[in-house]
């Protein structure tokens, strides 16, 4: 009881000494500032003048430290003495969640932190974060059958036909979000089983170590020790064949207890090719399920969220800007969000649709840009609620000749084909045919409202290509 004592004595001490904190900076930064950049905060420990707190991603600790590290260190000074030191503490998705990154008080240094691997863990450590719950893992169409699964291990680990449970799908699409939920909701239930979520790339490190140190049989003993294991990304398991012999021998051991075993990729097992066959034999054991891109619907939800954990109100043109421009990353959706936030709280200006597109835009900048006439046909078909077989067939209905001709001219205008080629694309028409197009909708631009559809359907086109 002692232990537990003093994480409750240092709990609530964190707690008090925050809100201190807290009412200084509310006094000395808009109020958009404050509810964006410090009510997502949370204290965690306070313990000889080091006041530990958790933020939400690495975005935070840079923005804040670039632009109201004065006022940080003040507040330090202030509520803390001279001697104190504030840790900005994130377990950061992008390095593994392993990272526990802090910057500092009122002299500027930086430290870093990694956890102590294996044996040598003064404490086991489950490295699964907090934030990660079913509550805010927003359901969708993409995610159905996954998100499904994976509450029903929750509620009974080790003891449903999923098992193993491999999730696959694209980058930023929740895989790992589902994951910690999972470890987390076990843990919740049943504090003293051992669950431990992991990286591919930590756990090859931490067998690397192993070796080197003449401690292989520790490492497999411990992982073999585990409730539940959770690993991330185990496509990167391709190409290390002792780390697989491991793997394979952990992975009958705790299926064999009836242990959970939790696994994603970004494709399903048998398309993992380099990975020992009896592995992906074994992941195919259980449940294989997969996360899609989310709909324009999941994607509203999302932002809603998201806006609301800030506690902030965006008006919903803004928000489906947002939804109908990055539409296959979750975490470019966030992401943007944030830069959002960030703009309006830096220049104390009003979250408008033309902030938005600056910060859609910035995110769209870093792609590889690829307009296809296909892309644009899709776009074009869906504004106009006109099927895209139709615009390919010899269709002179109204709605459907307008959608062709727009489609053909935003092919000429945004990609580098030939009239020839858009024609083919457009049901083998000529290039004449093409030329008539662009002309039609060139002298339909000098009515307002046709220009402002065809720009708003440009703009979409260049922003929300991926």
């Amino acid at each position: 009881m002692e232990v537990n004592d003093k994480e409750i004595t240092e709990k609530i001490s964190s707690t008090k000494i925050w809100k201190k904190c807290l009412s200084v900076i509310k006094e000395n930064v808009p109020a958009l500032t404050y509810s964006t950049w410090f009510t997502p905060i949370k204290p965690i420990e306070y313990n000889n003048n080091r006041l530990k707190i958790e933020v939400p991603n690495t975005f935070f600790i840079e923005w804040i430290e670039e632009h109201y590290n004065t006022i940080i260190n003040n507040v330090v000074n202030q509520i803390l003495g001279k001697e104190g030191k504030l840790l900005y503490v994130v377990l950061d998705e992008d390095v593994a969640n392993l990272e526990m990154t802090n910057i500092i008080d009122a002299p500027q240094t930086r430290e870093v932190i990694t956890p102590i691997v294996d044996e040598v863990r003064p404490e086991f450590e489950s490295y699964l974060m907090p934030r990660y719950k079913f509550d805010n893992f927003i359901k969708g169409e993409g995610n159905q059958l996954a998100r499904a699964a994976a509450i029903a291990i929750g509620e009974n680990s080790g003891e449903t036909s999923f098992n193993p449970f491999f999730i696959y799908g694209g980058v930023g699409l929740g895989k790992t979000h589902l994951m910690q939920a999972i470890g987390n909701r076990i843990i919740e239930k049943s504090p003293s089983k051992k669950v431990i979520y992991i990286s591919t790339e930590q756990f090859t490190v931490e067998f690397i170590d192993a070796i080197q140190s003449g401690k292989a049989n520790e490492f497999s003993n411990f992982y073999k020790s585990m409730d539940a294991l959770i690993i991330d990304d185990i496509q990167f398991l391709i190409g290390k064949e002792r780390t697989q012999d491991y793997f394979f021998h952990i992975f009958n051991r705790l299926h064999q207890a009836g242990k959970q075993i939790i696994l994603s990729s970004d494709k399903p097992p048998k398309e993992l090719k380099g990975l020992n066959e009896r592995l992906i034999s074994r992941f195919q054991w259980g449940l294989t399920a997969d996360i899609q891109a989310p709909d324009f619907e999941t994607r509203m939800a999302i932002l809603k969220n998201k806006a609301e954990s800030f506690g902030i109100s965006i008006p919903n043109d803004i928000l489906e800007y947002m939804a109908h421009n990055i539409t296959s990353n979750i975490r470019e959706l966030e992401g943007c969000l944030i830069k959002i936030l960030a703009s309006a709280s830096l220049n104390s200006q009003e979250i408008d649709l033309t902030l938005a597109k600056k910060a859609v835009n910035e995110i769209a900048t870093g792609r590889q840009i690829n307009i296809s006439i296909d892309y644009i046909t899709q776009i074009v078909c869906e504004y106009f609620e006109v099927d895209e077989n139709k615009v390919r067939e010899k269709n002179r209905k109204k709605e459907v000749v307008l959608a062709r001709q727009v489609a053909m001219f935003l092919s000429k205008k945004l990609t580098k084909s030939s009239l020839k080629t858009i024609g083919l694309h457009f049901g083998g028409r000529d290039h004449s045919t093409v030329i008539h197009a662009y002309n039609s909708v060139e002298k339909l631009l000098s009515d307002d409202k046709t220009k402002g559809i065809v720009e708003s359907l440009r703009n979409r086109i260049e922003l929300g290509v991926s």
